[in-house]
């Protein structure tokens, strides 16, 4: 088992036992330095700690004036915004909890969340989100207030955020005496957030994380220098999943300004623009950067092509001999800097070329991929957590990381290893429970306070972890030979540069196939390059194609066991969509509903049923 040391609130955190009295504690602090930047027309404007605190006051004197009051509570249906964090702070303050939507959902999905978490007030944002609600308005009797970030009031059920901000900053709530005496009572113990898990199987369940579990992972967080308060962090990740908010919660903690904008199709603008030095992605957002520029360079050939990898070769020296604890030798030492100002800094310029370190986490990430982008002079720190932890419980160090695993537990948190292989820990970040599920919580919440993670892994001899695949997702084939498919899908992704999902699959069966998607994007110049054609489904069934896709196969298949080979493969002449119901709103491979929505193929393969799905 391996301890991290606890981490205890400092006396000058007094008041901040809760996020609001983070917040609080900010604003004396550094009243004038950039809280947020946020887009303002073609450009970009700011708030300071102490006007963001300002507009958290009369929000939350707004919210009350709505009803809002002890763990009340207020979701938020919106992409991420600055008023997605000024409302939340507002929800929190008002002494209320936060329910998370995520905007992409349908309004039965929507009313689902509302419904089972008796929510009373919604924040909205836009007439898009308004018109969702009104839909099934029959359906959330509870909800007596909707505020509309974008839009107007109707003088009845929805009311515009400027107006309940404008009345709360005039409210007796609003009264600095009466604010500061009301969130100095917000204890840690009280919930603050009703987040819901996007749910790969089966129908998402809430679950409740209080002040203190939040206030934890930022102190945490500041204790092993993941964030300084002289960083610039963009933000961009959904608001609605346990890691942006989790980000979002340490910024303020220590003070570091947040440039936010939760467009995905300006990152690579913003990155230019901003240049930051801390971004927190997805792996999926670094395999499809890594793709896109291995594609690039691919498809232009000649000697660009040789020089891109001959400096990649490089790079990849000196990261491998970091790796292994040794300085990088003399021949890399004097090539580096001729690497670095041809090819490497280019591509620390797409990130803006300030990056002091990148931030992967919510699925796992190839050691392939983290080494790329180490060899180009950025480091990725890969972490983990479930939204049972509130997002943050291991994270490798900054100066010290091991690829292929998610690091150490964070201070304060204690970790061991089942009899089965099951990871478990447990420390102040652990949920108070899953919302109105008593036998889900108890089945999850072991004895001595230990978190079921229900994902297989080990420790290295330093404490390390590294996960091997989701219990659940394990592949038992027919000779009873076990199969953890989420490592084979990540090498294939980071193989072919066109490939954006694999779905391995086997369960049962004699031995183990993939359902591979192509990323359009990237996919698309090698197809007017080569003639393939502007239709994504006829990539499917060219032979060039295939023939490129094989190559990763193959590739891959000569490291692994003979068992855990994949023997066939089959592209897909469609992309996996949240729409389709592929991919969860975090967008996350849904196995068990590709495996059903391509049963034929499967069976294909086989020659018979799919078994057991």
């Amino acid at each position: 088992m391996t301890e991290g040391q606890p981490v205890s609130p400092s006396t000058e955190h007094a008041s901040g036992a809760s996020i609001a009295g983070l917040l609080l504690d900010r604003a004396a602090k550094t009243p004038d330095s950039t809280a947020f930047s946020f887009r303002s027309g073609d450009g970009w404007a700011d708030l300071t700690w102490k006007q963001a605190e300002d507009r958290v006051r009369a929000i939350a004197a707004g919210l009350i004036g709505l009803g809002v009051e002890a763990e009340t509570r207020v979701a938020i249906l919106s992409s991420t915004r600055v008023e997605w964090i000024l409302a939340d702070l507002g929800v929190l303050a008002a002494g209320g909890a936060t329910t998370t939507i995520y905007p992409s959902n349908t309004p039965d999905e929507c009313a689902f969340v509302i419904s089972d978490s008796d929510t009373r007030v919604v924040i909205a944002e836009n007439d898009a989100q308004v018109e969702k609600l009104r839909k099934v308005r029959d359906q959330i009797p509870s909800v007596t207030a909707v505020v509309v970030i974008d839009g107007t009031g109707d003088g009845d059920w929805v009311r515009a955020l400027a107006d309940v901000e404008a009345g709360g900053a005039v409210h007796p709530e609003a009264d600095p005496a009466t604010y500061h005496a009301r969130v100095a009572a917000i204890g840690g113990e009280r919930l603050a957030t009703l987040m819901y898990t996007s749910g790969t199987t089966g129908r998402p369940k809430g679950v409740e994380l209080t002040h203190d579990n939040w206030v934890y992972v930022a102190e945490a967080a500041m204790a092993v220098a993941i964030i300084r308060s002289d960083d610039l962090h963009f933000l961009w990740l959904p608001m609605s999943h346990s890691f942006g908010k989790a980000l979002a919660v340490m910024m303020v903690a220590a003070g570091t300004p947040s440039a936010i904008d939760g467009s995905v199709d300006r990152i690579a603008a913003n990155l230019a623009e901003l240049k930051p030095t801390v971004v927190a992605g997805a792996p999926r957002v670094f395999e499809k950067i890594h793709n896109t520029i291995v594609a690039t360079v691919r498809r232009e050939g000649g000697v660009k092509a040789r020089l891109f990898g001959w400096a990649r070769g490089v790079g990849l020296s000196a990261t491998k001999s970091r790796q292994a604890g040794k300085s990088p030798s003399l021949l890399t030492q004097a090539q580096m800097p001729v690497a670095d100002a041809l090819v490497l800094s280019k591509i620390r310029n797409r990130f803006g070329g300030r990056i002091r370190y990148l931030i992967s986490g919510s699925a796992p990430l190839s050691a392939e991929i983290a080494e790329f982008f180490d060899a180009a002079g950025m480091t990725i720190l890969e972490g983990y957590g479930l939204t049972e932890s509130s997002a943050a419980s291991f994270v490798n160090r900054p100066g010290a990381p091991r690829f292929g695993t998610v690091g150490p537990p964070l201070p304060g948190t204690e970790v061991k290893i089942a009899e089965d292989g099951e990871v478990l820990f447990r420390g102040r970040g652990i949920m108070r429970g899953y919302h109105g599920l008593p036998e889900e919580t108890a089945a999850t919440l072991l004895d001595g306070g230990w978190l079921a993670t229900g994902d297989i892994g080990e420790l290295d001899s330093e404490g390390r972890l590294r996960i091997t695949d989701r219990k659940k997702e394990l592949i038992k084939t027919s000779g009873g030979k076990y199969v953890a498919p989420s490592p084979i899908e990540s090498q294939i992704k980071a193989s072919c540069p066109y490939v954006s999902n694999v779905v391995v699959h086997g369960d049962t069966r004699h031995f183990c196939v993939a359902l591979i998607t192509l990323d359009p994007d990237v996919t698309k110049p090698w197809a007017d390059a080569n003639g393939f054609g502007a239709d994504p489904s006829a990539w499917a069934s060219n032979e060039t194609v295939r023939a490129e896709v094989r190559k990763a196969v193959d590739e891959v298949n000569a490291s692994l066991p003979s068992y855990s080979t994949i023997k066939d493969f089959a592209i897909l002449p469609v992309e996996f969509s949240v729409e389709g119901g592929e991919l969860t709103a975090s967008m996350k491979v849904r196995r068990k509903h590709v495996e059903k929505q391509f049963a034929d193929i499967l069976d294909g393969f086989y020659g018979g049923a799919v078994e057991k799905i």
